[in-house]
């Protein structure tokens, strides 16, 4: 059983059209042109162009591409925010929401050609970003799931919390959760395959593999390939197998 995956995007569309030209490679290369991409969510905030993502990844599905892509705690801010009524998500520290200058929805918004003057109050903005962020966007990321599973792997954003069955799992935690699956030895049943937290360079720890690289901080965005529990990282020159830690 083979799968595809792709880091946190944040808004980098010229780096996920480089992911996905390394995917086609290396299924031209291995024959299979139907193994699944799993896009591993935070879609958006912090690149020059999140609108570009979503409408490429729209786009993608709706030609029958098997693509997944996820939810990440960045795509909820953002899908949570453009509800008729805008809601801060919960997980946030007090004093935080998603047009923070740490989060990113500012320039989310700037890629939709709205500008967020400084002073201006969200119930001026708020339809402003409504208008001008698509429907159909707005729809995809209500309707991202945040977990998928493919034989002894799981996909998720952030992670999952152990000890809890994996069609247990709260959403909260799937886009959210740090420390406490990071720490966690535990075999999962399933290979975790996960992003959220930057790594210098794509792990596997046995029982997880993070493959977020940063590409929202100026970085990397990797693309992978799994067969059973092995992971090889994607590049112009071919796999390079990324070793159990």
């Amino acid at each position: 059983m083979r799968a595809y995956a792709i880091g946190d995007i944040h808004g980098q569309l010229d780096l996920l059209h480089n992911a996905h030209a390394l995917i086609e490679a290396d299924r031209a290369q291995v024959g299979d042109g139907d193994a699944p991409v799993v896009h591993i969510g935070d879609l958006v905030d912090r690149g020059p162009d999140s609108a570009g993502v979503i409408a490429h990844l729209l786009d993608g599905v709706a030609q029958g591409r098997n693509w997944v892509v996820l939810k990440g705690n960045h795509d909820r801010m953002m899908e949570m925010f453009l509800r008729p009524y805008p809601m801060v998500d919960m997980q946030l520290l007090v004093g935080y929401n998603w047009l923070h200058p740490g989060i990113g929805g500012v320039r989310t918004l700037g890629s939709y050609g709205v500008e967020v003057p400084d002073g201006i109050r969200t119930y001026q903005l708020h339809p402003k970003a409504r208008a001008a962020v698509p429907k159909a966007h707005r729809r995809f990321l209500a309707d991202l799931p945040a977990m998928f599973r493919l034989g002894d792997l799981c996909f998720v954003h952030a992670g999952i919390r152990p000890g809890v069955p994996l069609d247990a799992q709260s959403e909260d935690d799937l886009c959210w959760i740090r420390g406490e699956f990071h720490a966690s030895t535990a075999d999962h049943g399933a290979l975790i395959i996960h992003g959220h937290t930057p790594v210098d360079k794509v792990t596997h720890y046995g029982n997880r593999v993070n493959i977020d690289t940063g590409a929202g901080h100026g970085k990397a965005l990797s693309a992978v390939v799994i067969e059973g529990r092995d992971v090889w990282l994607l590049t112009p020159e071919g796999r390079q197998p990324v070793s159990r830690g």
